[in-house]
C-alpha cells in the first residue's frame, strides 16, 4: 500500500475530494460512532486538509486550524482512518507526517487536540500532553491535549 499525502487549503479541494472527506468523516463520526452532529461546523473553509490516498480510496484523513481559528494553537481535528485501512499503523503514519509538516511550515508550534479519551496514549506518543479534565463532547469523552 502505498499512500500519497496531500495538503490543501479549502479552496484547493476538488469537488471530488471534499465530497469524499465529508463522506468518510460522516461514516466514522456519525454513523459509526452513533453521535448526530453537526460535521459541517464552518471551520473547514479556514482549515488545511490533510488525506491520505490509496489511489482514488481515502485511506485517512484530518484537518488543520490555524492558531486563533479554534484554539489560541494550531489545532488538529477530524481526524480519522477509514475503516477499510486500519489496524495497518496508518493513524501513526499520518500523524508523523502532518506533524513534520507542520513543523516544517510553521517552525515547530505548539499543537493542540481535543482527542476521545481512549486514544490519549496514541498522542502521548506524538508529544502531546494531557491538559485539561475528561469533558463531553457530543456524548462522547474527550480531553485537550497539547503538543509544545
Amino acid at each position: 500500500m502505498k499512500i500519497r499525502w496531500q495538503w490543501s487549503a479549502f479552496s484547493e479541494l476538488t469537488l471530488e475530494e471534499l465530497y469524499t472527506v465529508l463522506r468518510l468523516r460522516q461514516e466514522v463520526f456519525v454513523v459509526e460512532q452513533n453521535c448526530p452532529f453537526l460535521d459541517a461546523d464552518n471551520q473547514d473553509q479556514a482549515a488545511w486538509h490533510f488525506t491520505g490516498w490509496d489511489g482514488t480510496e481515502l485511506a485517512a484523513y484530518l484537518r488543520i486550524l490555524p492558531a486563533g481559528t479554534y484554539f489560541p494553537e494550531i489545532g488538529l481535528g477530524r481526524i480519522v482512518v477509514a475503516p477499510a485501512y486500519r489496524g495497518k499503523g496508518l493513524g501513526r503514519a499520518m500523524m508523523q507526517h502532518v506533524l513534520h509538516t507542520i513543523d516544517e511550515k510553521f517552525n515547530q508550534p505548539p499543537v493542540r487536540i481535543s482527542a476521545q479519551t481512549y486514544l490519549e496514549n496514541f498522542y502521548t506518543g506524538f508529544g502531546f500532553e494531557t491538559v485539561s479534565p475528561p469533558y463531553d463532547e457530543d456524548g462522547i469523552l474527550h480531553i485537550q491535549m497539547l503538543r509544545r
